[in-house]
């Protein structure tokens, strides 16, 4: 599986972007996605996951209520409509693939990642 972001950019504290994710691959649709973000300084954390199905989804505590992952297994591409951005937001985020029927917030449960996309916001 290959995965290409796209939709990073700058944009003001408050706004919105939406950031996507295409997969290449047969496996796509058996696999849970899943967006992880690393700032300057910091670890990659977790954003937020979907299951294969669309079903179950997780999502970090600091981006609740804002942030919404969504996932067209018909496109082979995930989604993260990230609303009333804040400047602590700004990172490379990065899409990934889980192993088939995994998700989660675990770095480990990825088999496959993509290159990253530059999100700042700024203040």
């Amino acid at each position: 599986v290959q995965l290409q972001a796209s939709g990073g950019g700058l944009v003001q504290a408050g706004g919105s972007l939406r950031l996507s994710c295409a997969a290449s691959g047969r496996s796509f649709s058996i696999r849970g996605t899943g967006w992880f973000r690393q700032a300057p300084g910091k670890e990659r954390e977790f954003v937020a996951a979907v299951s294969s199905s669309g079903v179950r989804i997780e999502y970090a505590d600091s981006v609740k209520g804002r942030f919404t992952i969504a996932r067209d297994n018909a496109k082979n591409t995930v989604y993260l409509q990230m609303s009333s951005l804040k400047p602590e937001d700004t990172a490379v985020y990065y899409c990934a693939v889980s192993r088939p029927g995994i998700v989660g917030s675990s770095p480990s449960f990825y088999d496959y990642w993509g290159q990253g996309t530059l999100v700042t916001v700024s203040s």
